[in-house]
């Protein structure tokens, strides 16, 4: 299966009554669970890396290039339809440098922005990327940062994310509505009222950010309310560790390199990790109800 463009992707999800997964990754085995759980369950996939949190002299002069092209790779040998997204970039020359190196799916991380100067970004962003053939998503309203308790949230003003969808052609809108960023444990009081007059203000797909601790019980009607993407970070990143930190509990007195690290048995710590990160994405991905899609693409 080609790579496919993610606004189709969220095209058929809004119209087919659920929702995909983007569970953001950072390296080949992240990938690679994301994509094997996907084909596992025949469900399109939106693979990808994001910029925030990440050193950006290393994501400049390295991290965007190799991320990208590795994604890009991997993504055209998937068997499922499978968008390639650069999540929350932090300047327009890394929204070029993704595109030009494999991602057909971007966003740039500006709603922090006085709304003017976020309105111009965004248009921006998407008349390059709309020329190269690639999607563009865009956020308005602020999540609050469940490790940051200085950290505030702006919930998204229907009229205002109608606006900014108008005059920027955004092809997917992110939404704060209670989701919460790093959020473990414990889930997110959604505000669905909100949410269902965003999706009556906005015709375009919208997404929830924060979906490591969004409810599950609220998932189904988030969907009806128009959502068609929940990205996951914190919640895979967790159960990746997990599996390492127990694998590397096991070793051996006096373990060997090649038999523990970057080998792909099942003796391979970083292995362990990705296999437990997969079975979240698993998890997720059913509940999300994009199961199954694929085979009807």
């Amino acid at each position: 299966m080609s790579i496919v463009g993610m606004d189709q992707i969220l095209a058929r999800a809004l119209h087919g009554g659920y929702a995909v997964g983007y569970f953001e990754a950072w390296d080949p085995y992240s990938l690679e669970a994301t994509i094997e759980a996907a084909e596992e369950l025949s469900s399109p996939a939106i693979v990808g890396f994001g910029a925030v949190g990440v050193d950006q002299e290393w994501l400049n002069r390295w991290g965007i290039i190799e991320q990208a092209r590795l994604a890009h790779d991997l993504a055209e040998r998937s068997t499922v339809p499978t968008a390639v997204l650069l999540n929350e970039a932090a300047t327009f020359e890394q929204i070029v440098q993704g595109m030009v190196h494999g991602c057909n799916a971007v966003m740039l991380d500006s709603s922090e922005l006085p709304y003017e100067d976020h309105v111009c970004h965004t248009r921006r962003v998407a008349d390059v990327a709309h020329a190269a053939g690639a999607t563009i998503e865009a956020e308005i309203g602020r999540l609050a940062d469940a490790r940051d308790a200085d950290s505030k949230s702006s919930k998204t003003d229907p009229d205002q994310a109608a606006e900014l969808a108008a005059r920027t052609g955004t092809d997917a809108l992110a939404v704060s509505v209670g989701n919460v960023h790093q959020l473990l444990n414990r889930g997110s009081e959604i505000d669905l009222d909100l949410l269902e007059r965003i999706h009556q203000a906005v015709r375009v797909p919208l997404v929830i950010h924060g979906g490591s601790g969004f409810p599950t019980s609220a998932v189904a009607a988030a969907i009806e309310c128009g959502v068609a993407k929940f990205n996951v970070g914190t919640v895979i990143r967790r159960a990746f560790l997990d599996g390492m930190c127990e694998a590397a509990a096991a070793l051996p007195d006096d373990p060997v390199g090649h038999r523990y690290l970057g080998c792909r048995n099942p003796d391979d710590v970083l292995a362990r990790g990705k296999a437990r990160m997969k079975a979240e994405v698993l998890r997720l991905t059913k509940i999300y109800g994009s199961a199954g899609r694929a085979a009807r693409w």
